[in-house]
């Protein structure tokens, strides 16, 4: 069995011919690098994704989110059975938010996929959001590219929550599932009217037992919203649309399989998914932009000047802006200087 190491970078090959031959511990091994924070593996990260560039099949990227309690697990395990037993090959990259004791997952999606994660067509890799806006990690964008290149036609993208701020995973994926539970009104109050703009399908798990009619009556109150709201560019005959589903007894999860694909092949034949990709590969020049920007600010400045910048806004002694302008003084001095 190969032995694949971050140290060298004479085995970015290895890895990357791993990653190309699906071999699974090879793919997580090239998560872990461009997760990496450390200087050196980023150069390491961009050298593997360079040599995997063209590789990558072409899947069709889900993303999903929904309620606290809502099921997201049990409905990923439920689907992505059914949809491996399809023969389809599925990876499932799991946002956790982030503990701020150790900076990793606190969730562990993988151990409530259990079933799902011994399943040889599926990968399921839980990530720390480590803090990051819209539920999802700061380079899941480029684990997204690793799992297509190692051969997954499929890749859900599990957020962390509800909110506005979800609109993110909707600049990486191609299609947005809502998932929702069985509620009353409030449940439609309470979620975000942004969130609702963008989804492509909303699911109302739990639609079984005593929770069947409450199931209707919910998909009912949902479909009544969407045909409310203004036809977005790239909306197909049907979509946006409301269903049900139980994850617990596999009911309307092959009808959610058919309708994704459903969407997902009229978007490709109008050229709407290739412009949408498009957008979202400038969108992320930009995030990518913002980041490297930040990395680099932080080494042009000593740590220990940060520090007392930082100690003397919280003390009051300094406004935020005003230590914002010395900051940017003291980084256009440090390049003048090099």
């Amino acid at each position: 069995m190969a032995v694949y190491r971050l140290n060298t970078f004479s085995n970015i090959e290895m890895i990357a011919e791993g990653v190309r031959n699906g071999e699974r511990r090879a793919l997580a091994r090239a998560i872990t690098l461009v997760e990496s924070a450390r200087a050196d593996h980023r150069e390491k990260a961009q050298a593997l994704l360079a040599n995997l560039a063209g590789h990558q099949k072409q899947s069709i990227r889900i993303g999903l989110s929904g309620t606290p309690g809502v099921g997201k697990s049990t409905f990923i395990e439920c689907f992505g059975t059914t949809m491996t037993e399809q023969g389809h090959r599925l990876a499932v990259l799991a946002v956790d938010p982030s503990s701020t004791v150790t900076g990793g997952s606190i969730l562990g999606d993988k151990t409530r996929m259990d079933t799902l994660a011994r399943n040889p067509a599926a990968f399921i890799r839980p990530s720390p959001s480590g803090g990051s806006l819209g539920g999802v990690a700061r380079r899941t964008r480029e684990t997204i590219a690793l799992c297509e290149a190692a051969g997954f036609d499929l890749v859900i993208v599990e957020t962390v929550g509800v909110g506005q701020s979800e609109i993110a995973v909707s600049r990486m994926t191609d299609i947005f599932l809502l998932l929702l539970a069985p509620a009353g009104g409030d449940e439609l109050q309470g979620v975000k009217r942004g969130i609702m703009e963008i989804a492509d399908l909303i699911v109302v798990n739990k639609a079984d037992g005593d929770l069947k009619a409450a199931a209707q009556r919910t998909r009912s109150d949902y479909a009544a919203a969407l045909r409310l709201m203004r036809r977005r560019d790239g909306d197909t005959q049907g979509f946006p649309q409301a269903v049900t589903a139980s994850a617990i007894e596999g009911n309307g999860i092959t009808e959610v399989a058919v309708l994704i694909a459903q969407l997902a092949e009229s978007r490709r034949a109008s050229g709407y998914l290739a412009r949408q990709r498009q957008e979202q590969a400038v969108t992320w020049l930009q995030n990518a932009l913002e980041t490297r920007l930040q990395d680099v600010f932080e080494q042009a400045i000593p740590k220990d000047v940060t520090d007392r910048i930082n100690t003397a806004v919280r003390q009051g002694e300094l406004l935020p802006e005003a230590g914002a302008e010395r900051l940017i003084d003291l980084y256009r001095e440090a390049m003048r200087t090099r």
